[in-house]
């Protein structure tokens, strides 16, 4: 009798033990926190602060806190994803209510991102995509590469060779590359014959610019993917003696591009822009919706790109 009923007994006692300690991890683990009510504190996560695109956000970003009465603590990942995560966690002990961040890298930042949103802070992702964040607000990156390229590939008359100054792997970049590449299938006479990648930098541009030129000397075209690199590689071209030969275009409207556009003899002669500042105030605005119960209807946001030449810049406003 009793052998048939202690396995009984110990299984409803097993069954009650599980369900108990069920219930106590239920309970151990957090809820995820409800979305703020109002922005207090806000945190910019920027890519480089060397870039002057970045430091214009911050600018945009300062402007935009301090229209809604809310603080601004801005971090520089200097390129580095450990440090983009270190420094998200810091932001959420510091218990902001949004963060606006250029990542670095937009696969690796997600599990930071979601650690975010699990302590109920609003994410959104600004200049390139971050998985997981809310929303994300970026210049028309495939627009801007076509607009310069297409521009470049006019003044150079529909023909000759051309080098494209690539940068570091995130998707703004691939687009403003793949931009240029769907304009180069309407010009024949158009041979891309070198590709390198710069780390977005002036001093990065003009390395691997003076290494393309050096392999390929018959080069008339060159595309940066953003203004520093093709900045550097103009510095490439001053250096290789071949002014008169070759013409260089960018992207991001910079005031340094600004300036080498009126710089009379450049062979740098147009740049499709970019609004930072922009980017972060529609941020913080969408941010302000969501508090309000509006989240936007679009979860990717696009600002169209201008072309600016040495013909334009004079009614061009800048950052």
């Amino acid at each position: 009798m009793s052998n048939s009923t202690t396995p009984r007994f110990r299984s409803a006692t097993s069954v009650a033990t599980l369900a108990a300690l069920a219930l106590a991890l239920a309970w151990a683990v957090p809820a995820a926190a409800a979305t703020p009510t109002k922005i207090e504190k806000i945190g910019l996560m920027v890519q480089d602060m060397s870039n002057p695109f970045f430091s214009a956000m911050d600018k945009g970003a300062k402007e935009a806190a301090a229209k809604i009465g809310a603080t601004l603590n801005t971090q520089d990942a200097q390129l580095d994803l450990a440090n983009q995560n270190t420094q998200i966690d810091a932001l959420i002990q510091q218990g902001v209510n949004l963060i606006v961040i250029s990542a670095v890298d937009e696969a690796g930042i997600e599990p930071a991102i979601q650690r975010a949103k699990e302590a109920g802070v609003i994410v959104i992702a600004v200049d390139t995509p971050a998985h997981g964040a809310d929303a994300v607000i970026m210049t028309n990156a495939v627009q801007a590469g076509e607009k310069s390229c297409d521009y470049l590939f006019r003044q150079m008359g529909g023909q000759g060779q051309v080098l494209l100054v690539d940068g570091t792997p995130i998707q703004t970049i691939i687009d403003r590359i793949t931009g240029c590449r769907n304009v180069a299938k309407n010009y024949p006479g158009i041979k891309i014959v070198g590709q390198q990648a710069s780390k977005n930098d002036r001093a990065s541009g003009l390395a691997v610019t003076t290494d393309m030129l050096t392999a390929n000397p018959d080069v008339t075209g060159i595309f940066g993917m953003n203004d520093p690199s093709a900045l550097g590689a103009v510095l490439a071209v001053e250096q290789a003696g071949k002014i008169s030969q070759i013409k260089v275009t960018g992207v991001d409207g910079s005031p340094e591009a600004v300036a080498e556009l009126k710089r009379e003899g450049s062979p740098f002669i147009g740049t499709a822009t970019q609004n930072p500042a922009e980017m972060v105030r529609q941020a913080v605005q969408i941010a302000q919706g969501m508090v309000a119960g509006k989240p936007p209807a679009e979860k990717t946001i696009l600002i169209p790109s201008v072309l600016v030449s040495r013909d334009t810049v004079k009614d061009y406003a800048g950052w």
